[in-house]
């Protein structure tokens, strides 16, 4: 039925008029299916999207050489390595990360380029104290990201956790963060940095 009255009109006339319980809770579950929906919309477009740069990335993928894994390592180890300072001289060589795949990368390139010996190389976690229950299972997952070639993991270090906390990453696939640490090794850092200097000096 079509009623020849304006909108703003009918908006007038019943503005006093209330819904039932039911009504609203028929239009609440509507408003919330139509928002399930766009949301679930948004989400395919979004992973279609993912997939199709992922495509492309591999399509374009050629094998990466010595000399290009070895750049990449000095600039990842520039953001995330130790550092010597003037206050703090012969310290060594320390990159820590919670990135499984970074932690594999760096230690490749301590053994292909950097000719570490893998039992030279040092590993610890890094974890929260609520982790304390399920610390077996967290140096087990890290053993397996660095492989049976380098020395056990030993020694775990944990940090008290704040009562009022907003961290996300507490949940059982939280495993902290990797400490690598190469033993009697401030002459290699002093090298590292001295060839991060010169490709530096190359590009800035």
């Amino acid at each position: 039925m079509i009623i020849p009255v304006a909108k703003s009109t009918l908006s007038l006339w019943l503005r006093d008029v209330g819904l039932a319980k039911a009504q609203k809770q028929r239009i609440t579950e509507a408003r919330m299916a139509a928002q399930r929906r766009g949301a679930d919309r948004r989400r395919e477009i979004r992973l279609a999207q993912i997939s199709e740069i992922n495509q492309r990335a591999r399509k374009d993928r050629k094998a990466i050489s010595t000399r290009e894994l070895h750049l990449m390592a000095l600039m990842l180890y520039w953001a995330e390595g130790s550092k010597e300072k003037e206050w703090r001289r012969g310290s060594g060589v320390i990159f820590s990360n919670s990135d499984p795949r970074m932690i594999k990368f760096f230690i490749k390139w301590l053994i292909d380029c950097m000719n570490v010996l893998p039992q030279n190389i040092s590993c610890s976690i890094y974890t929260h104290d609520s982790h304390r229950y399920s610390i077996e299972r967290v140096k087990e997952y890290w053993q397996k990201i660095i492989g049976p070639k380098l020395p056990l993991i030993t020694q775990v270090y944990f940090k008290r956790n704040k009562i009022m906390t907003k961290r996300r990453n507490t949940g059982e696939t939280y495993f902290g963060l990797l400490r690598i640490r190469i033993l009697k090794s401030s002459v290699l850092l002093r090298e590292i940095t001295s060839m991060i200097d010169v490709v530096c000096d190359k590009v800035c």
